[in-house]
């Protein structure tokens, strides 16, 4: 599933091919996305796009009539940047046709993705964006507030991180390799974190995410590759997707178990 990195190296990838540049023609080949694509979105048949950002894991094309292109990858979506006349593949739903004589297709074989026309001036104010926690690479993801949002949290730290009213875009990956790093075991009430570890775990999930954004730039040409797979990344783990294998500090077995119906991992003797 793409996370915040992953739609980080998107909006890189997507960028310096879609900003300034007119959309001559939207194509819609299928609707029925976890929303249905808005039927709005023709009427951006040329207009301009401003500027693409990121909220959390999703994409924000900014559109020179102050409206706003919101995607989301969902569970399986991608975006590639290619030629016109390439062929179409099956799960290929959405396209923008650009006045550059590029097209931006959105592809998402599970259909859990989104492609809406927001029409709020500040698409910040939409109910997809309004109620989501900081952007943790942001100065107000502090430990100080971390550790108001584990006050009297009997929940495990995993699970509060992960959720997006506290800081957004920390997935299960992430979390897992996050609290590794911070040496903090998942499983912890989140309210008996002190402020020093609630420091470490912010500056160990801002390492994660960092450190992956930078090993993604290198597939930043996945982008431009009409017949290659999402422009996401192999990272060096340390405890994720590794049970029962050495940890890769002191070699003891990676232990996992089920948290919030996701799977979690941890070395019991770095993790405390």
């Amino acid at each position: 599933m793409p996370e915040l990195p992953e739609v980080e190296t998107t909006r890189r990838g997507i960028e310096p091919h879609v900003t300034g540049v007119n959309i001559r023609e939207v194509i819609v080949r299928r609707n029925d996305l976890r929303q249905p694509v808005s039927e709005s979105l023709t009427s951006l048949e040329g207009r301009k796009i401003v500027s693409v950002k990121r909220r959390s894991k999703y994409l924000l094309l900014e559109i020179d009539d102050r409206t706003t292109l919101l995607i989301h990858l969902g569970m399986s979506g991608s975006l590639r940047v290619i030629d016109p006349a390439a062929d179409w593949k099956t799960h290929d739903h959405v396209a923008l046709t650009l006045s550059s004589g590029k097209q931006l297709r959105f592809h998402d074989p599970r259909r859990f993705g989104l492609v809406l026309h927001l029409t709020e001036t500040d698409p910040l104010t939409h109910p997809l964006l309004k109620n989501l926690g900081p952007e943790p690479l942001e100065p107000v993801f502090t430990a100080k507030h971390l550790k108001a949002a584990c006050a009297n949290r009997s929940a495990a730290i995993k699970l509060v991180i992960m959720d997006s009213k506290v800081v957004v875009g920390v997935g299960n990956i992430y979390a897992s390799e996050a609290l590794f790093r911070a040496g903090i075991r998942p499983g912890t009430a989140a309210k008996k974190l002190t402020l020093s570890r609630c420091e470490k775990l912010v500056v160990a999930i801002r390492e994660v995410l960092r450190d992956s954004i930078e090993e993604g730039g290198t597939t930043l040409r996945d982008f431009l590759n009409s017949d290659g797979e999402p422009g996401y990344f192999k990272q060096r783990l340390f405890v994720y997707e590794r049970k029962g294998q050495p940890c890769r500090v002191c070699g003891t077995e990676i232990s996992h178990a089920v948290m919030g119906q996701r799977s979690t991992y941890w070395c019991a003797k770095c993790q405390k």
